[in-house]
């Protein structure tokens, strides 16, 4: 339980940082003038919430060493994306005003920098069970 809080927790700040960083660009990019109306900056901050929750609660499956690797990825990153991408046409993230070529393409953006950080997380427990059992190696009295 304590592990699912933290990824829960993990999740969400990213989130909600990720959708902050975004803003201050946007809000250079309109020169100040970056404006949102009828409560739209509160939609999209519980929009963050929930895809936090969407890609830190799946995070259980990683606990179950019954289920196979590519499986337990398979199954996060699933339901991670299916909660972002529902999340980012409800809140207004994917601009469907602009065609459906511009959707599919802000979509795979977006589907792309979750892998990317799924990738980032990756590495670093790859790295952290290496160091983990070269100290276990360093450490056994039966070498």
């Amino acid at each position: 339980m304590k592990d699912l809080l933290r990824s829960i927790v993990i999740s969400i700040g990213m989130a909600l940082t990720i959708f902050c960083v975004i803003g201050v660009i946007f809000d250079f990019i309109y020169s100040g003038n970056f404006v949102m109306e009828s409560y739209h900056f509160s939609k999209m901050v519980l929009g963050c919430i929930i895809v936090g929750l969407g890609f830190g609660i799946p995070t259980v499956v990683y606990e179950n060493d019954k289920i196979a690797m590519p499986m337990q990825c398979l199954m996060h990153m699933g339901i991670g994306c299916i909660v972002y991408t529902l999340v980012a046409f409800a809140v207004g993230w994917i601009p469907v005003e602009k065609g459906f070529g511009i959707c599919l393409c802000v979509i795979a953006g977006q589907l792309a920098f979750a892998f990317l950080i799924w990738i980032c997380f990756l590495r670093y427990y790859k790295k952290m069970a290496y160091k983990m059992n070269k100290k276990i190696k360093e450490n056994n009295p039966l070498k």
